[in-house]
């Protein structure tokens, strides 16, 4: 179920698909109207690989818990909501160890400026802020989207900034080989773009304590 190291026989490929969600527990409404219920119509119309992403469920925290059972409960989650594992990959981001290859080799053409205008790290609290993990978040995301060539990534509204760097990164790339060496990778916006949570405020989040399970 968990496939390992299936990016060595990606080619460049049209209509294909890399998303992910972090295993920091059980999941909601949110995540089935604003991710999954996407999921599994467009695994009918692209290559999609799925990815557990647990390397992001670390970075904002203070301490380190096993992920062995969240990432298991997740991922039946997944398939008890349509996702089919003989039309997707589904894999951990951990076992992929290039994920974090790429992203020691894209910080190397990576702009500081570029990395503290992304509004998830400007709204972080100053904690977070002083963690490198945080600061680097879009550049593993980037890694993420740009190893599997994905030409479209399925996403709620909040996340476009993060594709529009990893947008920003290949172009880049491509500068340098003289070439497309990766394609620039599309948003594609969830028909939910927010679910609101319980307190009719924010969007469903769990750290927000708004969600129905």
């Amino acid at each position: 179920m968990l496939l390992k190291n299936r990016f060595c026989k990606i080619r460049s490929m049209k209509n294909t698909i890399l998303s992910g969600m972090r295993p920091t527990g059980a999941l909601h409404l949110g995540h089935y109207f604003g991710v999954l219920n996407n999921w599994v119509a467009l695994q009918n119309k692209y290559h999609c690989y799925y990815m557990v992403a647990d390397w992001h469920a670390l970075t904002d925290k203070e301490e380190f818990p096993s992920l062995k059972e969240a990432v298991k409960d997740m991922v039946i989650t997944w398939m008890a909501a349509g996702i089919d594992p003989k039309k997707t990959v589904i894999f951990r981001q951990s076992e992929v160890k290039e994920h974090a290859e790429l992203e020691v080799l894209l910080s190397i053409v990576a702009k500081m400026g570029d990395l503290q205008r992304i509004p998830t790290y400007k709204d972080a609290s100053q904690n977070l802020k002083n963690k490198v993990g945080v600061f680097l978040y879009p550049l593993l995301q980037a890694a993420d989207i740009l190893l599997y060539r994905a030409n479209a990534v399925p996403i709620g509204e909040d996340q476009i900034p993060h594709i529009e760097y990893a947008r920003v990164l290949a172009q880049t790339l491509n500068k340098i080989a003289g070439k497309e060496v990766v394609p620039k990778p599309k948003p594609i916006i969830t028909e939910a773009k927010r679910v609101p949570g319980t307190d009719g405020k924010a969007k469903m989040s769990k750290s927000l304590e708004n969600t129905i399970s």
